[in-house]
């Protein structure tokens, strides 16, 4: 049986498919697995030992996108696929589905996508706090009865392979910043994909202070999105300009590929970060996770691994508007984020850093 799985562009969400496609193949070995993947993510699958090919593709616009679209649909329907599961379920992903002509074509029953898939899995009924993991493993059982169980974080864990060489690179680029290898590193993404899950850069100054203070052999990587690098300037200037002498080590991210990103989270001693990428490369690993949350609900989207890794989820709690569409806010004031104190912030990084040095008789 030849499977063709489809995800297009947000990171984190591809990372959900994982378990997905270990489950699918321990069920189905003979099977031959594809995946049709943006270039963007494509490093996240790259070392999977659970996909046979991947099919890395591109995002080009205009005329050019109709060109690349029509060329791509015609290399998919060659491959003769007997089933195609799409997991995105967006225009693009679900034209290749149906021209793909595989006899098994799974897909969300959503409005103006019926016509391209020959199972339709309904969606309407789900709860706002149901795991974006436990969504898209919706859409195995329509390929073997077997899928048809509820995935376990223990079992079902995301994964992405570290890669040697990233790993390599990471550790030559901390060795240069003097960090050693056994120095407690804290990794603290300060970015996201919009300003809808954005903490405050003041937050994050006073979270990594105090952190730094409380322990004066931290060390710390500030990470950012490519169009963030400014506030990763800003938060390392005022850091040592208000900490002086006192101010801890600290480098600033970027540059890291993928695979270096992931490789640098799982030599760190913790992880801070809000509800993007970084968070799910970071629940790869067995690195301590503090999760901060706005317009999301952490049951939604926590950190899909076993329960014995430290994993923190911090919010507001309840508001009238939470969780939204993160298309407009409609009080205004960004509260969901905007009313997260550093203080609860930094309670949970020191309880993650504590579980993580507990022996197992502690």
């Amino acid at each position: 049986m030849k499977i063709l799985f489809i995800r297009l562009r947000l990171i984190g969400d591809l990372i959900f498919t994982t378990p997905a496609i270990r489950a699918v193949k321990q069920t189905l070995p003979n099977a031959h697995v594809s995946y049709l993947i943006e270039v963007e993510s494509a490093a996240i699958l790259a070392r999977n030992p659970y996909i046979d090919d991947l099919i890395v593709v591109e995002r080009p616009r205009g005329i050019r996108r109709l060109q690349y679209d029509f060329k791509l649909a015609r290399r998919v329907r060659a491959a003769r696929f007997d089933a195609v599961v799409d997991f995105h379920g967006g225009p693009r992903s679900s034209w290749l589905t149906w021209r793909s002509a595989a006899a098994i074509r799974i897909g969300y029953a959503l409005p103006h996508r019926y016509w391209a898939y020959t199972h339709r899995i309904p969606v309407a009924d789900r709860p706002p706090s149901r795991h974006s993991v436990v969504n898209q493993w919706d859409l195995l059982a329509a390929l073997d009865d077997r899928l048809n169980r509820k995935p376990d974080p223990t079992r079902d864990s995301v994964e992405m392979a570290e890669d040697p060489a990233a790993a390599m690179a990471v550790s030559r680029r901390l060795a240069a910043a003097a960090v050693g290898p056994t120095d407690p590193l804290v990794v603290i993404h300060v970015s996201a994909g919009n300003p809808f899950r954005r903490w405050a850069l003041d937050c994050f100054i006073e979270t990594i202070k105090t952190l730094a203070l409380s322990d004066a052999q931290r060390r710390f990587v500030i990470t950012a999105g490519p169009s963030d690098r400014r506030a990763v300037d800003k938060i390392l200037f005022t850091v040592r300009a208000q900490l002086g002498q006192r101010a801890p080590t600290m480098i600033p991210g970027d540059g890291f590929n993928l695979p270096e990103l992931r490789s640098l989270i799982g030599r760190a001693a913790l992880f801070v970060g809000g509800d993007s990428g970084p968070l799910h490369l970071a629940a790869t690993t067995s690195v301590p996770i503090v999760g901060i949350y706005g317009p999301t609900l952490s049951a939604r989207s926590t950190p899909w691994r076993s329960p014995v890794y430290p994993t923190e989820a911090v919010d507001v709690g309840e508001l009238s508007c939470r969780p939204c569409d993160q298309r407009h806010c409609e009080p205004g004031d960004f509260r969901c984020l905007t009313t997260l104190p550093p203080s609860t912030v930094i309670a949970a990084a020191e309880r993650a850093l504590k579980s993580r040095n507990l022996k197992p008789n502690d």
